[in-house]
């Protein structure tokens, strides 16, 4: 499979470290002209897209996490979630759909999600939820954009052993307790999740359009609490 993405302008979010600079570099190296974006407040969201111009491709992958119960959780750090998980991917994505429909092109739009928003862990029940929530506009996306020539899916990676959950599963038996209940029987890579997603944006994925895609091993396949050895 050679992907090519010459002459295409990709955007994406959250791309400073982690898995959006793992995708922004993966872009890059296919051949995408990429802008790597932070995200601000709605209106000033706006005028740094309508800035870049033209976009073929882009990437939601700006998101946080905060690890509170549902008895912990506050107004404040709903809003937070929220606001950054959803809000920012629904903004951009508003403005790159009318930019192409405008020019009469075609693009395709990837929203990072995670399987927290299929399956559910103790200890972060909004992000969970703002992961539910961009699962839905990504179908919601999909089902209106579509006419236009505009592809949307997710995707939904597992345990990716990024520099933040080095510091979560911070020791052996934590990682263990986690690889135990994916039947590949390990933690993801940034550039699997990479891979995916240039996949997804790409035409070999011409007829793929409101699809969840986990990345995780299959791990949401597996339900019961046990390892799977």
């Amino acid at each position: 499979m050679n992907i090519n993405f010459e002459d295409k302008i990709a955007l994406v979010t959250g791309a400073g470290k982690g898995i959006g600079r793992c995708i922004a570099l993966r872009l890059s190296k296919l051949g995408a002209k990429v802008y790597a974006v932070n995200i601000g407040n709605w209106n000033n969201t706006r005028k740094v897209i309508e800035d870049v111009g033209k976009v073929d491709l882009l990437v939601n992958n700006a998101a946080i996490i905060r690890y509170k119960s549902v008895l912990e959780t506050t107004e404040e750090l709903i809003d937070e979630h929220f606001e950054v998980n959803v809000k920012a991917a629904l903004n951009i994505s508003q403005i790159v759909a009318k930019g192409i429909i405008s020019r009469k092109g075609s693009g395709a739009i990837v929203n990072i999600s995670s399987i927290c928003g299929i399956l559910t862990m103790p200890g972060c029940p909004v992000y969970g939820s703002s992961k539910a929530a961009i699962d839905m506009l990504t179908k919601s996306m999909a089902l209106e954009f579509g006419p236009f020539k505009i592809r949307v899916n997710s995707c939904n990676p597992g345990a990716v052993l990024t520099p933040m959950n080095e510091k979560v599963f911070s020791t052996q038996d934590l990682k263990d307790s986690v690889t135990g209940r994916i039947p590949m029987g390990r933690f993801i890579e940034q550039e699997e999740v990479a891979n995916t997603v240039a996949f997804l944006l790409s035409d070999y994925a011409s007829m793929i359009n409101g699809a969840l895609v986990p990345v995780d091993g299959g791990n949401v396949i597996h339900i019961s609490p046990n390892p799977v050895q």
